[in-house]
């Protein structure tokens, strides 16, 4: 039900067409020497994942979108339901998103192919 979505892809670093093979060369966005590197083509439906040049500065929009979603769900959660003050709120939320940034950068990248990138046709 789940496994052939953008989602899926999104979630579990495979390829926004086929959704097996996998997008990045590591799936541990924490290994900081290769967090970044991404295969050229899927290894199943041979997919080019090396648009062209610049295209992955789109993934700023991507990321900014889902660091301003993660900053409001903190705020909510430490400041509305908890009543933390704005500096403890504002020292979590910049030490998280430090740590995060490995993993922001793969989602970002795979929210922004995941949109330009069609489902294979079965034929």
């Amino acid at each position: 039900m789940f496994k052939n979505t953008r989602l899926y892809s999104i979630l579990f670093n495979k390829c926004p067409r086929c959704h097996k093979g996998d997008f990045f060369k590591t799936n541990n966005p924490f290994a900081l020497k290769q967090f970044d590197k991404m295969y050229d083509k899927c290894a199943t439906c041979n997919e080019d994942f090396t648009r062209e040049t610049g295209f992955y500065v789109g993934a700023m929009y991507a990321s900014y979108g889902l660091t301003v979603a993660y900053g409001l769900a903190l705020f909510l959660i430490q400041v509305v339901l908890f009543d933390a003050k704005a500096f403890t709120f504002l020292i979590t939320f910049s030490v998280s998103l430090l740590l995060m940034l490995p993993w922001l950068f793969r989602k970002s990248r795979l929210l922004w192919i995941n949109l330009f990138v069609g489902k294979k046709k079965v034929s």
